[in-house]
């Protein structure tokens, strides 16, 4: 291994208190408490996200709505809200939406538009009309004129027709006719029929009495012509009265027309130059039509005798169709429409048909009947939707997608199972003006990015929300500000200096780095909280440090079963583990378990190495038994590596090495003990003992550099732990990467441990450094003469393997002189049998 000034420095110092002490010392001048400070008013640590955010929000072009990414609990909706609620959309322009009759086809309801606040009024103005027709039209039918000119016409008809009649009864008597009504079932009909001695007679029965004599035959005849004849005079008659009939009816309808059209006429045309819309005017020059062209409707309206009005089921069902359905109201909105949408079902997004029984049991729906969703309510604004929920939801992605894409909103009944299939409409589409913006993790937005085509065309703007931010004066400030803003809304007790400062140092441990912040504010929040309760339990007045410290411990208390019964087993011994002492090919790993959910903890895994000669190499005995990952297979093919780096560079490594990790049953990956590995296998290579109160994490590559890993934390804490029940010694500590020492933020109680120099922490830069820490000897150094520092563990090894190698050697030659001697003493015998056979 190359020389470097680290390799020839003096044995790694464990860190002291200073070095890994996290917690926080802003004071901001004048600043005591949380009293002194304003609450917070703007986004935390999103400034890449709100960027982003704005950009989707403000580009008006088709397609561009916002998906929002990142961690839950970062303030992914508040900020959205908070974003929205700024924009300067003081004077928005919002249209109101009706559905109203369409007289030519009502399976295709029609829609009209107006500005905001019109569309109420538009309503308004059609519910007058109707109803002001209503009351004058009765009237003008119940008035004197119009009975006047309705007796007027009715007795100028009826006159003609008792003329038309009396002329042909004047026929009848002069031929010697009657027209007389004879039963015919339940009802009667007219027949002519002759007088005979001045009563009537059938020409059936005045057929009978010629055929006996009883009548003259030509009088007979000449009866049955005039019979023939006034028949046809009888149903000339018929014919002309029913044309007065008609003409009858013609000439009132006419009447009524005369007086009705123009009242309706008026007020139509008032309407049509209060909203001068083509649309409009079309649909009120149907209105008007529809009106005239069945004045009848007037006339169901009317109440009956006893009644002072027509019973609602009757009133409304004549004029139910000039009604107008207000889908989208936006006459008190004065900004543009935000709506946030918590259960995006089908109905609730995109709005419903409502269907009822009609009498002949039958399932039917009108226009009257479509119901708004948030996405119309949201219409000249924004929709917020969790996309999980969207995409939970049957039947709402598909629809959401297209009405984005087209610009218009098609509401239908959501029938899957076609249970309630009936009479149906098609309304016609609603055009739409939104922005959608969807809320949701990362693996959602990739699945449909890659899955999806239309997914990139309508939502074009991708924002991410970072989980930590960079730790300075002001984002500590604004921690602080954050923490009064939560006393506020919830009531609790005001903070002190040190309850804020430890509010932010929590955060700073949940970001995972000494110079971060987490903003997951939601499990801040939490804190917060919970250290107010805290407080009131012991009676204090002002949370301090104290109180956030229960918290957080409160919090693990109630999380941390799994972690207490692991714990008990080491205390029992039934997990073994030694925290003292000093064993040859045996070393303590560490390991991160997780309980679920976000909790995890740490925990020392004993690993046991033994060495042979032999050509196997590194024997991954959790590999063999299948309960190694990938990542850990890799890490062993790794060290193997760097082995043959070290040691194979002027012989061949002749080593077998088993690695088992004792005692574990639910398989084992990640490559954070490839380091702890080797230092188990140099140890059984050369005797050397390892100090068992020293636990180890870190990866390391092919060259021996030891490389960061995860949870150092939780594992550090883990151990220790471990030793503290058992006893600290002073001895006892973690070996970690060097550049895991800025992700240290211990617990209270493992700091006051290495403050007292009960426990240790060691970073180390390379294998030779974590040996020499491990055994006590020098791990050593590659000479440029060959070989290693003399007396190392490095040169120790080397030894050990070059005996190997000399020692597979010799036993190789040993083994091919017996099998060249077998074969001469083979060879001697053959020729002596062929002498003595000759």
């Amino acid at each position: 291994m190359p020389a470097t000034k680290r390799s020839r420095a003096k044995t790694p110092r464990p860190l002291t208190f200073k070095d890994i002490d996290y917690r926080i010392t802003y004071k901001p001048k004048g600043i005591r408490s949380s009293d002194s400070l304003g609450p917070c008013e703007e986004i935390i640590g999103q400034a890449r996200a709100i960027e982003a955010i704005r950009l989707g929000l403000n580009v008006r072009s088709k397609g561009y709505n916002v998906f929002v990414t990142g961690l839950l609990g970062t303030g992914r909706t508040t900020t959205i809200k908070h974003l929205l609620e700024q924009l300067d959309h003081d004077d928005p322009s919002l249209l109101d939406v009706c559905y109203v009759n369409n007289f030519a086809n009502e399976d295709s309801p029609r829609i009209l538009t107006f500005p905001a606040g019109e569309g109420r009024r538009f309503r308004k103005d059609m519910g007058y009309l109707i109803d002001s027709i209503r009351k004058v039209v009765p009237k003008i039918f119940m008035s004197e004129d119009f009975k006047d000119r309705n007796s007027r016409i009715v007795r100028e008809f009826e006159n003609r027709q008792k003329k038309l009649i009396a002329e042909f009864e004047e026929k009848l008597t002069s031929a010697g006719f009657v027209m007389v009504q004879i039963q015919s079932g339940m009802g009667a009909r007219n027949e002519i029929q002759p007088l005979i001695d001045e009563e009537p007679n059938s020409l059936e029965k005045l057929e009978r009495l010629a055929k006996e004599g009883k009548f003259p035959l030509a009088r007979l005849d000449e009866l049955r012509r005039k019979w023939d004849s006034l028949r046809r005079d009888f149903d000339t008659t018929t014919v002309e009265s029913k044309k007065l009939s008609a003409k009858l009816e013609d000439a009132l309808e006419k009447l009524r027309y005369s007086m009705i059209a123009p009242l309706i006429s008026d007020k139509i045309n008032m309407l049509k130059k209060r909203y001068p819309d083509d649309k409009v005017v079309d649909y009120l020059d149907e209105v008007q039509e529809a009106l005239l062209s069945d004045l009848d409707r007037f006339r169901e309206a009317q109440p009956r005798r006893g009644e002072e009005e027509p019973p609602p089921f009757r009133k409304r069902e004549p004029f139910e169709e000039f009604s107008v359905n207000l889908l989208l109201d936006n006459s008190e909105t004065r900004q543009v429409p935000i709506v946030i949408e918590k259960s995006p079902t089908y109905k609730n997004l995109f709005g419903s048909l409502e269907r009822v029984v009609d009498r002949f049991g039958y399932w039917r729906t009108d226009f009257t009947r479509i119901h708004s969703g948030s996405l119309l309510k949201a219409s000249g604004g924004f929709l917020v939707l969790n996309a999980l929920d969207v995409l939970s939801e049957p039947g709402v992605w598909w629809p959401l997608k297209r009405a984005l894409r087209n610009g218009e909103l098609e509401i239908a009944a959501y029938d899957p199972f076609y249970m309630m299939a009936g009479a149906g409409i098609k309304p016609e589409p609603v055009p739409l003006n939104v922005k959608v913006v969807l809320i949701g993790e990362a693996r959602i937005y990739h699945l449909l990015y890659n899955l999806d085509e239309d997914f990139k065309k309508v939502f074009k703007v991708k924002a991410e929300f970072d989980s930590v931010m960079d730790l300075t004066e002001e984002n500590t400030l604004n921690y602080y500000k954050f923490v009064r803003h939560c006393v506020d809304i919830d009531t609790l007790p005001s903070y002190d200096l040190s309850g804020m400062q430890a509010v932010a140092e929590y955060g700073r441990r949940l970001a995972g780095h000494r110079d971060k912040l987490s903003v997951r504010f939601t499990a801040i929040a939490d804190i917060i909280r919970e250290a107010a309760f805290c407080c009131e339990q012991r009676g204090g007045k002002k949370v301090t440090r104290q109180d956030v410290h229960c918290a957080i411990n409160n919090k693990r208390r109630r999380v941390n079963l799994v972690e207490d019964k692991i714990q008990e087993l080491y205390e029992q011994e039934t997990l073994m583990v030694s925290t003292t002492e000093s064993v040859v090919g045996q070393i303590n790993g560490l390991a991160v378990y997780s309980s679920g959910g976000e909790y995890m903890f740490g925990r020392p895994t004993r690993i046991t190495v033994n060495t042979s000669l032999g050509k196997a190499g590194v024997i991954n005995i959790e590999r063999d038994a299948d309960l190694s990952g990938p990542i850990h297979n890799k890490g062993v093919g790794v060290l193997t590596g760097f082995l043959r780096y070290m040691f194979a560079q002027d012989k061949p490594m002749v080593m077998s090495a088993s690695i088992s990790f004792e005692q574990s049953y639910s398989g084992v990956d990640g490559d954070s003990a490839s380091s702890t590995e080797v230092y188990g296998i140099l140890s059984a290579l050369t005797g050397i003992p390892i100090k068992q109160g020293i636990a180890v994490t870190g990866s390391v590559n092919q060259k021996g550099e030891i490389q960061p890993i995860g949870g150092v934390n939780e594992k550090i804490e883990g151990f220790f732990d471990v030793c503290d029940a058992r006893g600290l010694t002073g001895e006892q500590g973690v070996l970690i990467p060097h550049q895991n020492v800025q992700d240290l933020m211990l617990r209270p109680d493992v700091l006051e441990a290495i403050k007292k120099k009960k426990f240790h922490v060691w970073p180390v830069t390379t294998i030779s450094e974590g040996i020499t820490i491990l055994t006590g000897v020098p791990g050593g150094e590659r000479l440029k003469g060959g070989g290693f520092t003399k007396g190392s563990v490095f040169a120790q090894a080397d030894d050990k393997l070059r005996e190997m190698a000399r020692t597979l050697q010799e036993f190789g030659q040993t083994k091919k002189d017996d099998e060249d001697g077998k074969k001469q003493k083979t060879t001697r015998r053959k020729s002596t049998r062929k002498r003595s056979k000759k």
